[in-house]
């Protein structure tokens, strides 16, 4: 062999490795990924075992192994109650099983997963439980929250916060050498019984005024009082802010499109006939013709807003805001989509936020464009409000855009 084919088959044999090398590196990083997945999709699941045991009295040692290494947390649920004495008596059955839905949809990837946590974090400043009168956690509490703290590692925060140390009251002290004294005076009956006893009480009713006068000096309680006053104005505008805001205003539905065509004088827009049910149609003019065909709008699901005020859009009568979702640049649109099971015409629900809408909303309050910067998708594609799925009775409504902006 000359040199030259020498060096050509040396080439080829450490090319061949390198290859060989690039192949085996993949497969054992998929396993890892793959380990990796499956780990925290059983501590999740006996997470969930342990808990619920606890709720609804049954014993996790009973529950099948072959079920804990279930990746569908509804079927996990749904196992659970069989085996527990308490799982026929279970509330709210349909809410919890929606909850149950979103728990499952959790994302694994870890960029995924935190900003869908950054938003369910944000939306529980305002709630303590996800169901339930807000004193007591529901099954569905117990889900979620078991199914989050699989991906969530612990922190010990150690000296971060201050220790406040809290001195006992003056008050309750005499109140407890009151007491004492006052059962003295009981074993003992003798005449002297009531002079002693009031002296006890004049001493600590002196005590304690000498005490209070002390401690709270008269401007101070004037100053507190005004203070006290100027405090309840503030309160009172973020309560009425909070209503303003809440989705709870809309009356958002389910509906389906019978008809769709072009406007008529308008090529950014389009025109859709759509079905509420129960003999309910409007029409509705959409912005979405740059993004969709009148054929691939007609007979499609939607979610649309229903108590917007009626008015023209080019001279064209829309009664209702057809609900998409948009990637960033807005170079990406496509209308919400229902569970295809979803009931036409029944109304979305939001977790927490059970208040009536409005029969019609007001534009001089400006109501929908407070509550819009709200919606959008998480990491799932599935749509919420404040990281709150859009529920029907067949589950959350979805897109497929991930993250995206709703109006």
């Amino acid at each position: 062999m000359c040199l030259g084919g020498f060096l050509a088959s040396c080439y080829l044999g450490i090319a061949a490795i390198a290859r060989a090398r690039d192949e085996c590196e993949r497969a054992i990083a998929m396993a890892f990924s793959s380990s990796a997945t499956e780990s925290i999709i059983s501590k999740r699941n006996r997470a969930i075992v342990s808990a619920l045991g606890k709720h609804l009295s049954f014993d996790p040692k009973n529950f099948p192994a072959e079920s804990i290494r279930e990746h569908d947390i509804k079927d996990l649920f749904l196992n659970i109650l069989k085996l527990s004495e308490n799982g026929s008596l279970l509330k709210n059955k349909d809410q919890v099983m929606n909850w149950i839905e979103y728990a499952n949809s959790f994302p694994v990837e870890p960029e995924a997963f935190h900003a869908m946590l950054k938003r369910f974090n944000e939306d529980l400043i305002q709630s303590s439980v996800l169901l339930g009168d807000g004193l007591k956690p529901s099954e569905a509490d117990i889900v979620v929250f078991s199914a989050l703290h699989s991906f969530v590692n612990k922190e010990d925060f150690g000296e971060v916060f201050e220790k406040i140390s809290v001195e006992k009251s003056t008050i309750d002290s005499q109140v407890s050498k009151l007491a004492e004294n006052l059962e003295k005076l009981e074993v003992d009956p003798s005449a002297k019984k009531g002079s002693q006893g009031s002296k006890i009480v004049d001493k600590l009713e002196v005590d304690s005024t000498s005490s209070s006068n002390r401690s709270v000096p008269a401007k101070k309680a004037t100053g507190d009082v005004k203070a006290s006053e100027e405090k309840k104005q503030p309160q009172k505008e973020s309560v009425e802010k909070d209503t303003e805001t809440s989705v709870s205003l809309l009356n958002i539905q389910v509906g389906v499109i019978r008809k769709a065509w072009k406007h008529p004088s308008a090529d950014s827009l389009l025109v859709e006939e759509i079905d509420l049910g129960n003999g309910n149609v409007r029409q509705v003019v959409s912005g979405l013709a740059k993004y969709c065909t009148p054929e691939e709008m007609t007979n499609r699901h939607v979610v649309l807003i229903t108590n917007v005020k009626p008015g023209k859009l080019r001279d064209v009568m829309s009664a209702g805001l057809v609900l998409c979702a948009s990637n960033q640049d807005h170079t990406v649109v496509e209308p919400l989509l229902p569970p295809e099971a979803a009931t036409i015409g029944e109304h979305i629900s939001f977790s927490g936020h059970e208040g009536k809408p409005e029969d019609v909303l007001n534009p001089k309050k400006k109501q929908l464009e407070k509550i819009t910067p709200h919606l959008y998708t998480d990491g799932s594609g599935i749509a919420t409000y404040k990281g709150i799925p859009f529920m029907t009775s067949a589950g959350p409504c979805r897109s497929s855009i991930p993250n995206a902006g709703i109006k």
